[in-house]
C-alpha cells in the first residue's frame, strides 16, 4: 500500500473484509488469550495493537483499528499508526507552545517596531522558535522512520490474524507476504 502524503506523521489505511466485525474481534481476543507477542486491547469496535514491552522504544508505534459493519458479514477497518498517546500529546504540546511563543514574539516585535525601538531581540527569538519548530519536525520524521519496522510488524500481524482461515478479501489488493510501505 502506497501513501501519497510525504508529510503524514500518522499514516492511515482502510480495508474491507468478508467477515463480520464480531468475528474479527473474536480472533483478536483469541490471540490475546494465546498470549500473543503483541499487546492487544479490544474496546467496543476499537482494537489497539502494540509491540511487546521488550521491543518498545520511545517512538514505538501502535496500530488503532476502528471497525464498522458495512453490511452483513462485511467489516470495514479504518486503521492508523501513531506513537504512544502520551508521546503524541507531548509532541503536539511542544508544537503548540512553539507556535504560541512565535505569535507572542511577532506581536512584541510589531509593537517595538511601531514604537521605533530596537527589534534585534525579537528577531533573534523568532529565528530560534522557527529553528525549534524545524527540530520538532525533524524529530517527528526520524521517529516515523525508526517506527517503520514496528509498523510493518503490526500491519503484518493484522493481516495474519484476519487471513487466518483464508476467508478475507482486502480491497487494498495487499498480498499476504507484501511489506507495508510508507512514503
Amino acid at each position: 500500500m502506497q501513501l501519497s502524503n510525504e508529510i503524514m506523521l500518522r499514516p492511515r489505511f482502510q480495508m474491507d473484509l468478508k467477515m463480520s466485525c464480531d468475528q474479527l474481534i473474536a480472533r483478536f481476543k483469541e490471540e490475546k488469550k494465546k498470549e500473543s507477542k503483541f499487546h492487544i486491547s479490544c474496546l467496543d469496535d476499537h482494537i489497539f495493537l502494540r509491540l511487546p514491552k521488550e521491543e518498545q522504544l520511545f517512538w514505538s508505534p501502535q496500530l488503532h483499528l476502528e471497525l464498522s459493519e458495512t453490511s452483513e458479514n462485511q467489516c470495514s477497518i479504518n486503521g492508523f499508526f501513531g506513537p504512544n498517546p502520551t508521546v503524541w500529546t507531548m509532541f503536539i504540546f511542544f508544537h503548540v507552545v512553539v507556535g504560541t511563543l512565535f505569535i507572542a514574539d511577532v506581536i512584541w516585535w510589531y509593537s517595538n517596531s511601531s514604537l521605533g525601538n530596537s527589534t534585534a531581540l525579537q528577531i533573534g527569538i523568532a529565528i530560534g522558535l522557527v529553528l525549534a519548530w524545524i527540530l520538532l519536525y525533524i524529530a517527528g520524521t526520524i521517529g516515523k522512520k525508526k517506527g517503520k519496522p514496528g509498523m510493518q510488524k503490526l500491519y503484518g500481524f493484522l493481516l495474519e490474524t484476519a487471513r487466518r482461515e483464508n476467508e478475507i478479501k482486502i480491497e487494498d489488493e495487499v498480498e499476504a507476504g507484501t511489506e507495508f510501505k510508507l512514503s
